[in-house]
């Protein structure tokens, strides 16, 4: 027994010291990556499995020729583009989900080192003594550009009748230049800064294109928790973007890295019902944890202002956002829900109109104007229609958030409440509403993204969980009409 416990330690410490854990063969990810990008990109995934474990397998071609094999297979985790566009056809073939930019390049005329044939313009490429190489427009992104320029210059049929050959990849291409099989290529510039052999020749025409390099999560992925944790790492600017300016790429801007990111978020508290479970398959997607504050819009903004800083606000009324805007960018709406008077089962005071409100013995309660969004814009509608003091004089209650109102009246506490249709969505059997015709009589959430953040992107990819299509049909179950998009 001794000796087996003996021989069971060594075998754990072998283990350990050569990175061989079990933990570091148990998850692995399936990654389809262009093969203009893969320098960078397997230098970050091996950083990733000595720290995570997590094995990243890569499988390379060009952009367009993966794309084909993924419509095919329907497998794998993962899939980086040299360009937005293949991404863009993958979303249209249902295939990707979230995506990600990395990096920038363009596309350069490149040469031998020295530039031996004294190559210095578009038609140089046409003489008959030089020997031209591209890559495949069916099968690379920057043969599809290469196409895309000369097409457009007029000189498609001229190059393409000075073709040495054309080849599956942007490598290959820069190899032949490397070899001397070829005298010029048409490739991107990232690529050109990774080889020593290789000159590039500046060209106004080639400098007008600047393509991203993108990163989508596949919808067949078995795993996305863990291929979104990769995505992060890469696209971090203190990680992954580090290996790309290093190799020559112009990296975005990025994240910083989490492990585990933790986020912010203040919304009003109208938005709870219709955003609530957006966020929770958000956060078990995405591996990270939202952490949420629902109250009146006028309390938060007040906190905003005094230097809190959440990552993210969801207002109850654009008013609200435009008082802290300058904190906040992608401002975007999102949905906009109506003023209305609730009243108990019945309507026993006979409310039909603002004007009945200041009937003799009328117990209302409404938000605080100080505190919350419906409270200011319920004064303001008041007020448009000179009727707020009389209004006042029956108030009973104020409170910084509808849900409270709506509460006290279906205790019967109160005759009528000033709340948002989407406040009893949940409880119309239970009340009866008063529509308002005014058109001061609604309120437009819009959604931001601090620009304090260290989340940017991660924010970016929530706000598009908040506009989605299953997020709209939430909305629009609890009382809510839907802005986003709208035309």
């Amino acid at each position: 027994m001794g000796l087996r416990i003996h021989f069971g330690l060594v075998w754990v410490i072998i283990l350990g010291l050569l990175g061989c854990t079990s933990k570091k063969s148990d998850t692995s990810i399936l990654l389809y990556c262009a093969a203009g990008i893969k320098p960078v990109v397997e230098k970050v995934a091996q950083e990733y499995y000595k720290q995570y474990g997590v094995r990243v397998d890569l499988q390379y071609g060009g952009s367009g020729t993966l794309l084909s094999n993924l419509r095919v297979a329907k497998q794998g985790d993962l899939y980086i583009a040299g360009d937005r566009s293949y991404i863009d056809e993958a979303i249209n073939f249902g295939l990707v989900q979230e995506t990600q930019a990395l990096a920038h390049m363009q596309p350069v005329i490149a040469v031998a080192k020295g530039n031996p044939k004294g190559i210095s313009k578009i038609e140089d490429l046409f003489n008959k003594n030089i020997k031209v190489a591209i890559a495949n427009p069916d099968a690379a992104s920057i043969g599809r550009l290469t196409k895309k320029i000369f097409t457009g210059l007029g000189h498609w049929d001229s190059l393409q009748s000075n073709l040495l050959v054309q080849m599956p990849t942007v490598n290959e291409v820069a190899n032949t230049l490397k070899l001397g099989t070829a005298d010029v290529g048409i490739i991107w510039d990232a690529t050109a800064n990774q080889y020593g052999e290789i000159d590039i020749i500046e060209n106004e025409e080639f400098s007008k294109y600047d393509k991203s390099i993108t990163i989508g999560v596949l919808k067949s992925s078995q795993q996305p928790t863990e291929a979104l944790k990769f995505m992060r790492y890469l696209s971090a600017s203190d990680m992954g973007l580090i290996a790309f300016k290093d190799m020559g790429y112009r990296p975005i801007e990025g994240d910083l890295w989490d492990e585990n990111p933790r986020l912010l978020f203040y919304s009003g508290g109208v938005n709870r019902v219709a955003v609530d479970q957006t966020i929770n398959a958000f956060e078990q997607r995405e591996g990270v944890k939202v952490d949420r504050v629902y109250n009146g819009c006028g309390i938060l903004v007040s906190q905003i202002k005094a230097g809190q800083r959440p990552d993210a606000y969801l207002s109850c009324d654009v008013s609200f956002m435009t008082q802290v805007e300058t904190k906040f960018t992608d401002i975007t709406d999102i949905s906009n829900t109506k003023i209305v008077i609730a009243t108990k089962k019945g309507n026993p005071k006979k409310i039909g109109n603002l004007k009945d409100l200041t009937q003799k013995d009328l117990q209302l309660g409404v938000c605080n104007h100080d505190q919350s969004a419906l409270g200011a814009l319920t004064k303001k509608l008041l007020e448009s229609q000179g009727l707020w003091e009389d209004v006042y004089k029956n108030v009973r209650s104020q409170t910084p958030t509808a849900d409270l109102l709506v509460n006290q009246i279906r205790t019967g506490s109160l005759d009528a409440v000033v709340v948002y249709e989407a406040n009893i969505a949940q409880v119309r059997d239970k009340l009866d509403m008063v529509e308002l015709t005014e058109k001061e009589a609604s309120a437009l959430q819009n959604f931001g993204i601090s620009v304090n953040s260290n989340h940017q992107y991660l924010l970016k990819r929530l706000l598009k969980s908040i506009t989605s299509t299953a997020s709209r049909e939430q909305y629009l179950k609890n009382g809510f009409h839907w802005e986003f998009d709208k035309i």
